[in-house]
């Protein structure tokens, strides 16, 4: 009994040895990526460049990105209404939701204040039926084609110093391209004019950013999207996001992990998670991205 325990010890002194090397390392290579860094602390994770729309992202001046990216929807309580699709009921109902989104998305940073966005996608959607809903709807509705197609101006109002954030705004227009669609796509013209502030730290930096946004077949301006976001670089070649994103009611909490496989390209994980009851339940999200 006595040696078991004794060899019990042993085994667990040395894998918590092993954890304290492992930690150690980790702190001292980033200790010494950081001491060669002349950036100002407060510059550390994120450089000089103007934020994009992709989590964790900032584009120089004259520097291009490509981001061709897929993404997954997962829900299994999406709201619905049977008139939105042309059959009869007013009734909210919730049933499973699947997609399929190949993305691209293209930045060019003109000058030190402003940049440029475009994205376009192809989606494929399902939308099944509840069981609770007794109305001509089919067991499921599918659609397939162009998504969201939408541009973006980013406009850098004053530089982040050691005392005062960065301020900074962004307008968007996403096209009405899918008019005859009822799942895909975007039915009306859509204006987002937003407003964020950037500040950094010796433990990170913070984001804040929120948005009202113009429907225009609905003719009613509302609060759109609202963030709270923390970026890390880890290491020079790796860097940690965690945010909590709102849509109105629908709030997610996202992961996004960065690997540097080249100088000028990059391997990105991303993960939705849905912490409201509307909001998708999950969407992961992967793409390589291009610094040119």
């Amino acid at each position: 009994m006595n040696q078991s325990k004794t060899t019990t010890g042993k085994g667990c002194g040395k894998f918590t040895r092993t954890i304290i090397r492992i930690i150690s390392f980790f702190l001292l290579t980033t200790s010494c990526i950081y001491s060669q860094d002349k950036r100002p602390f407060f510059l550390q994770d994120r450089g000089q460049g103007l934020p994009t729309s992709i989590f964790g992202n900032f584009i120089q001046k004259g520097e291009f990105i490509f981001y061709p990216f897929y993404e997954y929807y997962y829900d299994q309580d999406a709201e619905y209404t049977p008139s939105e699709f042309g059959y009869s009921g007013t009734k909210d109902f919730s049933a499973r939701y699947r997609a399929n989104e190949a993305l691209l998305f293209f930045a060019w940073g003109i000058t030190d204040r402003l940049a440029v966005e475009f994205e376009m996608a192809a989606i494929s959607a399902t939308q099944y039926k509840s069981k609770r809903d007794d109305s001509d709807m089919p067991e499921q509705i599918r659609e397939s084609g162009l998504g969201d197609v939408e541009g973006q101006i980013r406009w850098r109002w004053s530089r982040e110093t050691a005392k005062r954030p960065e301020i900074f705004s962004y307008y968007e227009t996403v096209f009405p391209l899918q008019q005859d669609k009822k799942l895909i796509g975007t039915q009306n013209w859509e204006f987002k004019l937003g407003q964020g502030l950037i500040k950094g730290f010796a433990w990170g930096t913070m984001i804040f950013r929120a948005a009202v946004e113009y429907d225009a077949g609905e003719k009613k301006t509302d609060l759109s999207e609202y963030a709270v976001e923390y970026l890390k670089r880890i290491s020079d070649n790796f860097q940690l996001y965690l945010g909590v994103e709102g849509l109105q009611t629908e709030v997610d909490l996202i992961t996004d992990l960065q690997f540097k496989l080249t100088s000028k390209m990059f391997l990105r994980i991303n993960n939705a998670f849905g912490v409201s009851s509307k909001a998708t339940d999950y969407a992961p999200e992967f793409g390589l991205l291009f610094r040119l």
